[in-house]
Formats: C-alpha cells, sequence, structure tokens
C-alpha cells in the first residue's frame, strides 16, 4: 500500500476493529482518519481538531463506535467515529499532559501523563475513577492482561508496575526494581505467560508472570538505538506466539523471534526517522501493520507479503535440498545426511543501513517540552546480568 499522507507529525494511530478504518493523531491537534481496501488504495473519511496543542494518543471501545484522544491539551476529548465530530470533553483531566491512553473493558479505559500518574476512567462518567501516583517520570505504554484484569504500565523511571483495576487502592499490585534503563514499549508473548519490555538502550527485557514482576529473566540486546514501539503478530502466523515487531529509533522496523533469538526480517524501512507507534489492524489480527515515525506520512505495510513470500521461499528451498540429497543418495547407493535442519539457510539476513534520526519534538506554538530523558549511563558497565541472560554471539546480531 502507498504511503498515506497526513500533512503533519503523526503521534499515535488506531485501527477500528472491525473496519478498514485507521485514524491518526497528529502534532497539529487535528484526528484524520482515512479508509483503505486490500488494493492498497485509501481515501479520508473525516478530520477533526477538537484542540490546537498536539495529539499524542489515541484508544477505541470494544466496538470501535467511540474514539477517545488526548495530549497535551491535558484534556480528554471523545469523538464520535460515525458522524466524526467531538460529542465530548473532560478538560484537566490531567495536571501534565497526557501521554498514553488503553481501552481495557466495555466502561473502564486508562490514561497516562508525563508525570506519571495513572487515571482510570468510566465512559459513563465525568470525574475520575481512582489515581495512581507511584510513577515520577512519564508513562510510555500500557499492556491489559484480560485473565487478571490488570493493567501492565511501563514508565521512563526505569520500572514496570501492575495495577489491579478491580480493587481500591491506590498502591500497584506489584512493582518492578529499577531497571536502570528507560523503559518505552510493551507487549506480552506466550499466550500472555511472558512481557517483552522495549528499552532506550536498545535491549529488549523479558519478564516471565510464573516469576513475578520485581525482575526481568531475560534480556536480548541486539537493537543499535532505543526500542520505542512493539507489536504482536497475528495469530496465524507460525511463530506468532514468540514473535513481536519492533520498532527503534533507526528507522527499521524489525520481526524478531525470541525462542530462539532470531532476526525474521525488516518489514518496513522509515529511513532516517525514528519510529514512534506500530499497530495491526482488526485487533492485531489482520494483514496490514501501520507504522508511524517522525515523518507526515502513515507507512501501511502487507504482512502477507512479508512473511508468506517469506515462508514460500523457505519451503522452497526445503524441496530443492531434499530433492537433491535424494537424487545424491540414489547416485552414489547411500543414504543422504544433511546435518542442517530442514529450513535452516546458511545465508545471512540482509542489513539495511539507517541514517542516524533527528531528534522530533513534540511541539505546537511557541514550543513543546521534550520527552524527558535520563543523563546518558554507561550501561555496559553498571549493568547486572539477568539470570537467564541470553550471551549470543555477535556475528548473530550484525542483521539487526
Amino acid at each position: 500500500m502507498p504511503d498515506i499522507p497526513v500533512g503533519s507529525q503523526i503521534f499515535d494511530l488506531a485501527f477500528h476493529p472491525s473496519h478498514s478504518t485507521v485514524y491518526t493523531g497528529l502534532l497539529t491537534g487535528q484526528i484524520k482518519a482515512f479508509t483503505y481496501d486490500e488494493q492498497g488504495q485509501h481515501q479520508q473519511s473525516f478530520s477533526v481538531r477538537p484542540s490546537k496543542r498536539s495529539c499524542r494518543c489515541l484508544t477505541l471501545d470494544e466496538d470501535g463506535s467511540k474514539l477517545w484522544t488526548g495530549g497535551k491539551a491535558k484534556a480528554i476529548f471523545t469523538i464520535d467515529t460515525v458522524t466524526g465530530t467531538v460529542c465530548e470533553t473532560r478538560k484537566d483531566a490531567h495536571e501534565s499532559p497526557i501521554n498514553r491512553m488503553k481501552h481495557l473493558m466495555p466502561h473502564m479505559f486508562s490514561t497516562g501523563d508525563d508525570d506519571g500518574v495513572v487515571k482510570l476512567w468510566d465512559p459513563r462518567k465525568a470525574d475520575v475513577i481512582r489515581t495512581h501516583t507511584h510513577h515520577f517520570d512519564f508513562i510510555s505504554d500500557f499492556l491489559w492482561l484480560e485473565d487478571k484484569k490488570q493493567l501492565i504500565t511501563s514508565s521512563g523511571d526505569g520500572t514496570l508496575s501492575v495495577i489491579d483495576v478491580r480493587g481500591k487502592k491506590t498502591e500497584p499490585f506489584a512493582q518492578s526494581e529499577d531497571q536502570e534503563d528507560e523503559l518505552l514499549s510493551i507487549v506480552a508473548i506466550k499466550s500472555g505467560s511472558k512481557v517483552v519490555v522495549g528499552t532506550q538502550s536498545g535491549i529488549l527485557s523479558i519478564f516471565n508472570r510464573s516469576h513475578g514482576w520485581a525482575d526481568c529473566v531475560d534480556r536480548v540486546p541486539g537493537h543499535p538505538q532505543s526500542i520505542d514501539a512493539l507489536c504482536s503478530l497475528p495469530s496465524s502466523y507460525p511463530s506468532s506466539h514468540s514473535t513481536v515487531l519492533t520498532g527503534s529509533s533507526d528507522g527499521l522496523l524489525r520481526a524478531v523471534q525470541l525462542f530462539p533469538t532470531k532476526l525474521l526480517g525488516v518489514v518496513a524501512d522509515h529511513g532516517s526517522f525514528p519510529i514512534e507507534r506500530i499497530a495491526i489492524d482488526f485487533g492485531g489480527e489482520g494483514r496490514w501493520v501501520g507504522s508511524a515515525g517522525h515523518e507526515d506520512t502513515l507507512k501501511m505495510t502487507d504482512l502477507k507479503d512479508v512473511f508468506e513470500d517469506e515462508d514460500d521461499a523457505v519451503a522452497e528451498q526445503v524441496e530443492t535440498e531434499v530433492d537433491t540429497c535424494s537424487d545424491q543418495g540414489d547416485k552414489d547407493g547411500v543414504a543422504c545426511d544433511n546435518d542442517q535442519n530442514p529450513g535452516e539457510s546458511n545465508e545471512s539476513l540482509p542489513v539495511i543501513e539507517a541514517s542516524d534520526d533527528e531528534e522530533a519534538q513534540d511541539s505546537d506554538t511557541p514550543k513543546e517540552n521534550k520527552r524527558k530523558r535520563k543523563g546518558d549511563k554507561d550501561l555496559t558497565g553498571k549493568r547486572k546480568k539477568g539470570r537467564n541472560e541470553i550471551d549470543a554471539e555477535p556475528s548473530f546480531f550484525t542483521g539487526l
């Protein structure tokens, strides 16, 4: 699909759960919706500007009829996706700019701001349900665990926390130790039994729910820059239970398999623009993955072209190897013993070099504050090795 021009930098994107529609939140405060088809044709369906300040986050309800947005205006706007109009406004919902939003249940969604404050809301009520203040730096991402009704939050303060939305306590159910790194993104794998966190230093930290939330159990290095966005693959793909899509500041959208650790390839290239958001349509089970960087276009990539072509190539290679082995065995009168596993290739993955990214600012008139960052650290000297940290061969990660 050709890139969708939106006219301004994209801060967040969200797909309709049942229709081929994507919504984008822009630096200008606009929310633009686009429809698309399987042939890659797209058309703008509506554009609304509830605030002149930047729109940083979006989330839809379960049927896609309501879209909630937030940003530097510190307010929460409710948009009717059918009419494309603002139907409700919650002014001064936070004391700081809202950085993330997440729909949790039919009558609950969460918001997180630049000061680390997390709030739970009921769309039917004007007042907040509960406020959590255990984080002291920006909320970078949310993950919803449906089986336990728990909200996982990652923060720039270096900790991950677990909030039980059914309780009434303002303290979190659990909170990790300081990971000595900014936690920027989060996604679940292995049917929700493990949680993967992207960090500022380019390391994927893996938490195991059965081992508790105090510390990660694995660390997978390799990304040259920060991992700002994570997304799981549709369940229809064989390796989806242990494969994630990673959006990095070097502008590359990668598919990385974690068990075993393997770079499957580069899905999309944003050039020198950092990737801030990734999402897959139809509730994460569709064929199109949308990725947004600091440019003014939304990149839509067909997962079928990426993964099914690769599967066909692997299958063809296996078939060729089997035929060659069989012919050689018939000729020599002996069985052929191939040490290489079926589908395993000796060819290394292509490396796509990306130029250094320019730091983009969440700014409107006159100027917006930058994302808070801690001072530079010598992570290699200070970091403690995880209990099951992976010692991978350096040559393996040259493709990352």
